[in-house]
């Protein structure tokens, strides 16, 4: 039996390190080999491959249709992006079966990835996968499979002017306990700009006005909201992917954040432009007023993969041409504070509502990878150093001029 002669059957890609998935570009090259390695003389019949990449979401949900009665309805769908086959080793014109001998033999492969591609993406009611996988036929024996998984990223550049605008908002609510009125929460905020890459810093420039009579606690996090789409219906997943938690404010004071920073954890890109599934992220500002519930003002965010350009600044020539009213913030320094400690995901629903920095225990190996990982550096051209010899002396054919006429 060819089982009993076959020591490895695999699939090697290009530019995967270890045992690690490759990870590619839509619109690359996706390169590699089938190893076949046999202990003694084997019949083979066709060696074939398919590359094969899709979204899919499921989940089902329980109906009732009476006092005593009760289904589950099942939510499915799924989406095709990348189908391609491959002959490597066909049987001869005769039907025979072809005979290899002893050794390592090695098929190469190329195939072109589509142009629009939907990122690699891990969650709890779909995925978008990518894999390739190789089938070898032997007459009269069953078919000996291998599988090899990679990863494709969407390119998401945010040096575009609808990421690099920047986001401001403001909200107030009316605290009330037992219909009588406490006072008045409210908060404006505002960052720099739209998109993000990991390991960038998010500084949050925010007020609080603090018009009750009990203290109030403001918070800022980073959401991650999980889309599914089957069938016309819509479920979501939100997680905290980070948090910070100002000092709580008096009754009747203001609290002035000035650049709060917020540092972005390794996250998977968003995903939006995937019909079944979207990944979204925002910038949560959240008040805990005692009594009543939360004040929340959230601003919209687009997690990339091409970080900032090193020339690019918040007063670019792209941010200036939108206008937003920002008069309050015409007495707050530019003056940035020091970042948070690293947090991670968390998905708990207690989370989300407390908005709590997530353990690092309950940090899931989906969406880490160091091809998320993105951290922005600004270099500064260091001023000229002190001479006291004239760099631009005067020439010797110019008359020097009287300083008294």
């Amino acid at each position: 039996m060819i089982f009993d002669r076959l020591k490895r059957f695999s699939i090697v890609l290009e530019g995967a390190e270890g045992d690690g998935p490759a990870a590619f570009s839509p619109g690359q090259a996706v390169s590699g080999r089938v190893v076949l390695e046999l202990a003694a003389a084997a019949r083979l019949g066709a060696l074939r491959l398919r590359a094969v990449g899709a979204a899919r979401v499921h989940w089902t949900e329980s109906r009732s249709a009476g006092s005593s009665t009760a289904y589950t309805q099942s939510y499915s769908d799924q989406v095709e992006f990348l189908s391609h086959r491959d002959t490597l080793m066909a049987p001869p014109d005769n039907g025979e079966a072809a005979v290899l001998q002893a050794g390592r033999h090695e098929f190469p492969f190329t195939f072109q990835l589509p142009e629009t591609l939907a990122t690699s993406f891990e969650g709890k009611h779909g995925s978008v996968r990518y894999w390739v996988k190789a089938k070898l036929h032997r007459p009269w024996s069953t078919v000996k499979k291998a599988k090899k998984e990679f990863t494709v990223i969407e390119p998401i550049d945010i040096n575009t002017p609808a990421l690099l605008a920047p986001q401001a908002g403001a909200k107030e609510k009316l605290a009330r306990a037992w219909y009588c009125n406490r006072g008045q929460v409210s908060v404006t905020a505002k960052i720099d700009r739209k998109g993000y890459t990991p390991g960038e810093v998010i500084p949050i420039f925010a007020e609080i006005d603090n018009c009750t009579s009990r203290a109030v606690v403001p918070k800022a996090a980073i959401i991650q909201t999980q889309t599914f789409i089957a069938r016309g219906t819509k479920k979501q997943k939100k997680s905290v992917v980070t948090s910070i938690t100002g000092d709580p404010i008096p009754a009747g004071k203001r609290e002035v954040w000035h650049g709060r920073a917020l540092k972005i954890p390794p996250v998977g890109p968003s995903i939006l432009q995937c019909r079944i599934i979207q990944v979204e992220y925002s910038l949560k500002v959240c008040v805990d007023i005692p009594g009543t519930s939360k004040l929340l003002l959230e601003l919209p965010l687009v997690i990339g993969t091409i970080p900032l350009h090193p020339f690019g600044s918040r007063t670019s020539s792209v941010s200036s041409q939108y206008s937003v009213n920002l008069d309050w913030l015409s007495t707050i320094p530019e003056q940035l504070e020091a970042p948070p400690e690293y947090s991670a995901v968390v998905s708990s629903p207690e989370a989300e509502q407390s908005l709590a920095p997530p353990c690092r225990s309950e940090l899931g190996d989906i969406l880490e990878g160091p091809f998320f990982a993105y951290i922005q550096e600004f270099r500064f051209r260091p001023p000229p150093l002190y001479s006291e010899v004239d760099p631009n002396p005067a020439s010797d054919g110019i008359r020097p001029r009287c300083m008294t006429c």
